[in-house]
């Protein structure tokens, strides 16, 4: 019930924007124009936008979260504790994007691959959204817990497959859907499924010219995961400055890779089980001009 509580309250919060959206960015010139700035970078909060990165463009990302809010003074709010990924993008072409990172989360190493094959332009019924792809791959490279047993490095690897269908309605507000699979080559327990389905949802409100308001939810199909874990909730502001993204949060997901933040959750905003993080992206051009 409070799952349904909550997607309740997101399509209250979107009827009013979806009401006043403009859908004419450019009502003075009728040629069809890319629609920019879906997002201000290529991640929601943990998730991935419609957002690609430019040609011979290299993205350097932290990713940080910190332990739980409620651990009060004595562990200075979370700040004691922390969980963090370092990673590299880079886009091939305007289109075309890969990434790889580590995490400390389980050691895991991570890649991916991107792809936009639709950008939204005004004035183009045909190209009314944006539309990307993105496939990755993470190994776990923690220590087996029984060393003694026969071991498959199979056993380590996790896939992930994501859509991202995204529109930005007017300057200030944008929204994307993100259909997801999440593929473990091993679970501890046949009652679940080696493969879990999510819906995910990222709203984007801009507040100041340079300052946006983000909120990212997932919605896991039931009877597929653990009862130990649950949906992950992020909210968070983005602050551009350009070559710089910074991004703040709060949220209940400390693992950033799609197996971690969708399957393994085990934190609940209504227990105050609330973790403070925050992204960097710094982009270099590293080609010719």
């Amino acid at each position: 019930m409070k799952h349904y509580t909550l997607t309740l309250i997101l399509v209250l919060a979107l009827v009013p924007n979806l009401a006043l959206a403009q859908f004419d960015f450019n009502a003075e010139d009728d040629e069809p124009k890319p629609v920019k700035n879906t997002f201000y970078t290529t991640r929601i909060v943990n998730s991935h936008t419609t957002e690609s990165l430019e040609k011979q463009t290299l993205d350097f990302r932290i990713n940080h979260r910190f332990g739980e809010i409620s651990g009060g003074a004595y562990e200075f709010f979370g700040l004691d504790q922390a969980m963090m990924r370092l990673g590299f993008d880079y886009g091939i072409t305007d289109n075309l994007m890969v990434g790889i990172g580590r995490s400390t989360f389980e050691k895991t190493l991570d890649g991916f691959v991107k792809y936009r094959f639709m950008t939204q332009h005004d004035n183009d019924k045909k190209r009314p959204l944006s539309i990307s792809l993105a496939s990755g791959m993470s190994v776990n490279t923690l220590k087996w817990t029984d060393p003694d047993r026969k071991n498959y490095f199979t056993s380590r690897l996790n896939y992930s497959h994501q859509l991202m269908v995204a529109r930005k309605f007017s300057e200030k507000f944008s929204l994307q859907l993100m259909p997801s699979l999440v593929h473990r080559n091993l679970i501890d327990s046949t009652k679940y499924s080696n493969d879990v389905i999510a819906m995910g949802i990222g709203i984007r409100q801009k507040i100041l010219p340079s300052v946006t308001l983000n909120l990212e939810y997932f919605y896991i199909a039931p009877n597929q995961i653990s009862d130990d874990f649950t949906h992950p909730l992020s909210l968070g502001i983005d602050i551009s400055t350009g070559w710089h993204t910074f991004q703040l949060h709060l949220t209940n997901a400390t693992g950033t890779f799609e197996k971690a933040y969708m399957t393994q959750v085990s934190n609940r905003w209504d227990k105050g089980q609330i973790h403070f993080g925050f992204n960097i992206s710094r982009e270099f051009h590293v080609g010719g001009y």
